[in-house]
């Protein structure tokens, strides 16, 4: 947990290097970009972002492992290159994926490292944060785990967020009634798993599946708070730096630990291209 509450600082601190003192997020030419590396048996990466307009000036981010969510930043407006090398791989040496992400003024981007390691690729989520409806929640699915699939999520009694979802998967965002309320978590087999949780009305969450050393982990992760605010920064606390607390459950014969904190979104792929960043963050 400290090495990940050490690499979110380091997000930070080097974002806000490459782009200086960044305008509020509701800035008309800034967006708002963050990191999320979600393929279990991947190990450990270097990951560089580069500003396109500016190729001289970059950031790197060492030993970035599963799990790991950054909290949002605001950026100028622009084109970035986010690569990924090998933990302690020289850099001058040639990426093992890299793409680049149009940051649209007033839109919300994640770049996510997913797949099975075999298979590994960037995907750049589209972050929807428009505010939900008055009293309602917005949330959805990531799967994540490479161990709970296909995966089902929903509220119990009530609407239902995925219906066997593969890994890695990721479904829209469906409206939920806000306040405290429980999801049931099921696999393919097994009894469904009920874990309470309290999505707050006025705001967006994901919901994060993902494969730990007890078993599978439920992790919500805020997107959006009431009234449309955008969280920024690092979360000192539960997986991928997201606060939260942790309760011991079972599924299917497959341990469970739900997360209720801060941090991640859904997208296309795009093509891989390469960039060498230029400065390390300390």
């Amino acid at each position: 947990m400290t090495v990940r509450r050490g690499l979110a600082v380091l997000l930070l601190a080097g974002l806000a290097s490459l782009l200086g003192a960044a305008p509020s997020a509701g800035a008309a030419d800034t967006g708002m970009l963050r990191l999320a590396h979600l393929s279990p048996d991947t190990p450990s990466v270097d990951v560089y972002v580069d500003s396109v307009s500016s190729p001289d000036t970059g950031i790197v981010l060492s030993g970035v492992g599963y799990g790991t969510v950054s909290g949002y930043q605001s950026v100028p407006a622009g084109t970035y290159t986010v690569s990924m090398r090998s933990a302690g791989a020289p850099v001058t040496s040639a990426p093992v994926l890299s793409t680049t992400v149009t940051v649209d003024a007033g839109a919300a981007f994640t770049v996510a490292g997913v797949g099975p390691f075999a298979q590994l690729g960037l995907e750049v989520l589209d972050d929807d944060l428009t505010p939900p409806a008055q009293g309602q929640a917005r949330a959805r699915v990531v799967n994540a785990s490479q161990t709970l699939t296909p995966a089902s999520v929903g509220l119990v009694g009530g609407e239902s967020l995925s219906a066997d979802l593969a890994f890695p998967e990721l479904t829209d965002y469906v409206s939920l009634p806000g306040g405290a309320t429980t999801l049931q978590v099921a696999g393919s087999s097994g009894t469904p798993t009920d874990i309470p949780v309290d999505l707050a009305s006025g705001s967006s969450y994901t919901v994060l599946l993902l494969d730990g050393d007890a078993g599978v982990q439920v992790q919500t992760v805020l997107d959006a708070a009431s009234p449309g605010v955008v969280p920024t920064g690092g979360v000192e606390a539960g997986a991928g730096g997201s606060a939260g607390s942790t309760v011991p459950l079972a599924l299917g014969g497959v341990a469970l630990v739900a997360l209720v904190g801060s941090g991640l979104a859904a997208g296309r792929r795009l093509p891989r291209r390469g960039a060498a960043a230029r400065h390390a963050a300390h």
